[in-house]
């Protein structure tokens, strides 16, 4: 009985150590390039932080429906999608492609290129609107090259306080791309008012980013409207 006691004792030490020295699994990445299920439609996202924010979630929405891949980088502005959209879009033809411009352009940023810089002490817009919408046009021009379908995310709203960004600008900036969207018969995916309307639960205080569970409900409205795309 001692000897059996001994050995079950020293399975229980092994056990153990081998739990507290075992490698933790990798944080799952929203940049990073997805495993591809063959027979499922290609999705790609392109947009800024809070497509990044939504991605993972959206993902598991999905599964086993969709391949959803994003861009492997915040989108920025338009004129870093203008420079980057070869790369992003590559050579295959996509099922459907969801993106979005409009939070990086629409900031301000200082005379030397300050980040967020306050527009009453000289900052300027990164993207004038007038360029915003001559820009977002160019990119769904070359977009519907490599796609039959294409939707628009329109920007999110900016809570009071927001460092380097004001209230009011994205629908400046929504109506912008509304006129472009309109254009080429472009559908759009409206997630500026239910943000709007749920701002002090689902989003942070003066920020333009979500809580988790804010980007939840952002996936949620993401996955449905995928899949209702793809349907028709």
């Amino acid at each position: 009985m001692k000897n059996l006691n001994l050995i079950i004792f020293a399975l229980i030490s092994g056990a153990i150590a081998i739990s507290i020295h075992a490698k933790k699994p990798a944080k799952l990445n929203p940049l990073a390039k997805i495993d591809e299920v063959a027979g499922l439609p290609n999705v790609l996202i392109i947009g800024d932080s809070i497509s990044i924010g939504y991605t993972l979630p959206t993902r598991v929405l999905l599964q086993g429906k969709v391949n959803l891949h994003r861009i492997p980088t915040n989108g920025g502005p338009t004129t870093k999608g203008i420079t980057e959209i070869e790369k992003w879009l590559g050579e295959r033809k996509w099922d459907l492609i969801h993106f979005n411009w409009g939070l990086h352009d629409l900031k301000y940023m200082g005379p030397k290129g300050q980040n967020l810089y306050p527009k009453d002490k000289g900052g300027k817009e990164q993207v004038a609107l007038a360029d915003y919408e001559k820009n977002l046009d160019k990119l769904v021009a070359r977009m519907k090259k490599s796609t039959t379908k294409l939707v628009w995310r329109n920007t999110t709203p900016i809570p009071p306080g927001s460092a380097g960004r004001y209230v009011g600008d994205s629908i400046k900036y929504n109506q912008a791309a509304a006129r472009v969207m309109k254009k080429h018969g472009i559908p759009t995916l409206d997630l500026f008012t239910p943000s709007k309307k749920n701002m002090k639960d689902w989003m942070k205080p003066a920020n333009v980013h979500y809580h988790a569970h804010g980007s939840q409900a952002l996936a949620e409205l993401v996955a449905k409207d995928v899949l209702k795309r793809l349907d028709n």
